[in-house]
């Protein structure tokens, strides 16, 4: 019966230390730092992402990811709840993204700012503000990734398409063609090579020709000079120049002299031609106005003219 008894003690004394060991582990590693809530929505795939994981700010440890589970309001779209420290500058710029550690796939929350000095985002346990999630690098790289094999799919379909049998068959013809002009512009140097076999007498001939213009230029020069030597003489004072102006100058007098004495000898003669002229014709055109009034007076003549004042016969107008 004792036996039994310090068996039984023993047994309480073993459960209560192991609870006591229990309460103890809790209460040592209780997280005695002062967290906010914050949600991260996004229709992305978080591959690599599970509880407890960490969220960093800039690359310091700031919190950890407290559950992930899809959000009821829309289809298809994940909630990430974090808890991240107090004291971080979480602003209305800030954002978040994957990022994965090592080669191991373990996947972290990154948060970044895109501004300094932006203003802080409020939050609350009832309702805990968003912060937009954006692709990653690994999430950039899997759609340049496809991209890319897009790219290659459609430039494997064109060389494809450049390797056809048509397209075989227009190259294989290009290719002799470029044979044939090959093999032409083999054949341009025999064909040049009695051309260049005369070109040392073309250089010759060239050579002659070209001081034939030397010898010509020389000539040229020499005329140049006789032609200055003439000029020289022709303007030099007493030269032929000047005695052909000299012979100018005294044929004008000779005009002007002759000029003046037809101005001063047979101009009055003219004038008075001119004038007898005038009077002759005073008279003829009076005489031809008279027949016109009196025809008949070419048969009977001209009327007797009435005496006038003083004369015989004059009598006063009544």
């Amino acid at each position: 019966m004792e036996n039994r008894s310090h068996a039984l003690m023993t047994g309480f004394f073993t459960i209560v230390l192991l609870a006591a060991a229990v309460l103890f582990g809790v209460w040592f590693n209780r997280d005695r730092v002062e967290r906010e809530p914050y949600l991260l929505a996004t229709t992305m795939s978080v591959p690599g992402l599970n509880a407890q994981a960490a969220v960093r700010y800039r690359g310091l440890e700031v919190g950890k990811v407290d559950a992930i589970d899809f959000d009821p309001k829309v289809t298809g779209q994940i909630l990430v709840h974090l808890s991240v420290d107090k004291g971080t500058p979480v602003t209305e710029t800030t954002y978040a993204s994957l990022g994965y550690q090592g080669v191991t796939g373990i996947a972290y929350v990154q948060l970044d700012d895109e501004l300094v000095g932006s203003k802080r985002l409020a939050t609350s346990a009832d309702s805990p503000s968003r912060i937009p999630l954006r692709p990653g690098l690994f999430d950039q790289l899997e759609k340049r990734g496809k991209k890319i094999l897009d790219q290659a799919e459609a430039l494997t379909a064109k060389v494809n398409e450049l390797v056809s049998p048509a397209n075989q068959q227009v190259m294989l013809g290009a290719f002799r063609d470029v044979s044939k002009a090959a093999d032409a512009f083999g054949a341009i140097p025999r064909q040049l090579a009695p051309t260049l076999a005369k070109l040392p007498e073309l250089t010759a001939q060239a050579q002659r020709s070209l001081d034939a213009v030397a010898g010509a230029g020389a000539d040229v020069s020499k005329m140049a000079r006789n032609y200055e030597a003439l000029g020289n003489r022709l303007q030099a004072p007493g030269g032929t120049l000047d005695q052909i102006t000299g012979t100018v100058d005294r044929v004008g007098l000779s005009v002007e002299a002759i000029t003046a004495s037809i101005e001063l000898d047979t101009l009055p003669h003219v004038i008075d031609l001119s004038d007898e002229a005038r009077s002759s014709m005073r008279v003829l055109k009076r005489t031809m106005e008279g027949l016109n009034e009196r025809p008949q007076s070419i048969l009977f003549g001209a009327p007797e003219v009435p005496p006038g004042p003083g004369e015989a016969g004059f009598t006063a107008p009544q």
